[in-house]
């Protein structure tokens, strides 16, 4: 790959990772000879004191020490690099996005999809949907859902969980007989702007370890959604404006999300303004907000290092 990449002859190099031996071997070759550009999520959410920490705290060191700048995706990620030797000189937002246009054009149509697939699962017009989208498995904590029905015997309250995954079996087990509680199939693309839409607020109450972003929360604010995060999340701190466009919850405890979702059932105007204040701020999480950033940083240091045009 590195003969590749010399003979392309490029002003500058992004890389999207260095676990793979013939990435880290370019960035080390690279380093110096022209820009290297780093990309990734990860964050320091799920880690813990110890000697494994500070292991791993050296060897990060040294890899990053051989890129010139990233390009970090939100605020947990800005600061996993800099707590890796990373200076804010060196530091560029790049926000992890969605295809946003994707989600929210076709606004009528995806509604009514979303209202004919409701009531052929038995949700009713008056009911509150409150929908999970994503991989049934322990990091994402799914099971959180179950929690909430058993603590909030509303009958006109419908727990949605759309995916499939290890947990799948475990969780329709627990349900039981609630058919306030309805599970659906994985759903390809597609049909996620009708899946959404299914919801009247979106849930991520993830647990990690691992929840680096949790695109789908993109996805839902896309969708015009309020959503309700962990902040074991790696967006949440990014995507939630507390009380405006949802809540950031501690996965172990559930009286937040309750009262949250209480006064959301209660108040279709409350939640019509959170969707709005959804859609707004995931706005400026896009793609082409990605390749501005990076096409003005990439030009920007064009000019000011003449080495890179050699």
């Amino acid at each position: 790959m590195i003969e590749k990449i010399k003979n392309w002859e490029p002003d500058a190099l992004l890389m999207f990772s260095w676990s793979f031996k013939s990435h880290l071997s370019c960035i080390r070759y690279f380093k110096h000879k022209i820009p290297v550009l780093f990309r990734g999520d990860s964050n320091l959410l799920d880690e813990k004191s110890g000697i494994k920490k500070l292991v791993r705290r050296i060897f990060l060191k040294w890899v990053y020490r051989h890129i010139d700048f990233a390009l970090y995706v939100g605020t947990n990620n800005k600061q996993y690099f800099l707590a890796h030797g990373l200076k804010e000189s060196q530091l560029y937002f790049a926000p992890h996005a969605v295809d946003n246009e994707r989600f929210w054009n076709d606004d009528q149509l995806h509604e009514s999809d979303a209202k004919k697939w409701r009531t052929s699962l038995g949700i009713r017009e008056e009911d509150f949907s409150l929908l999970y989208a994503g991989k049934l498995e322990s990091k994402k904590n799914p099971e959180y859902i179950l929690q909430l029905a058993r603590a909030m015997p509303d009958e006109n309250i419908k727990f949605l969980i759309v995916g499939n995954g290890p947990l799948e079996n475990t969780m329709k087990a627990k349900a039981g007989n609630d058919k306030r509680i309805i599970f659906v199939d994985f759903q390809n693309q597609q049909k996620m702007p009708a899946v959404y839409r299914m919801g009247n607020a979106f849930i991520l109450p993830s647990k990690g370890p691992g929840e680096t972003w949790g695109l789908a929360v993109n996805e839902a604010m896309a969708c015009a959604r309020p959503v309700i995060v962990s902040h074991k999340a790696g967006c949440a701190i990014d995507l939630v404006i507390q009380g405006q466009n949802g809540i950031i919850i501690d996965p172990t405890e559930l009286n937040l999300c309750i009262e949250y979702l209480d006064s959301l059932k209660e108040s279709g105007h409350k939640r019509t303004m959170a969707g709005n204040e959804s859609k707004k701020l995931v706005s400026t999480f896009s793609f082409s907000n990605i390749v501005n950033n990076v096409s003005d940083f990439i030009s920007g240091e064009l000019k000011r290092n003449p080495r890179i045009s050699n």
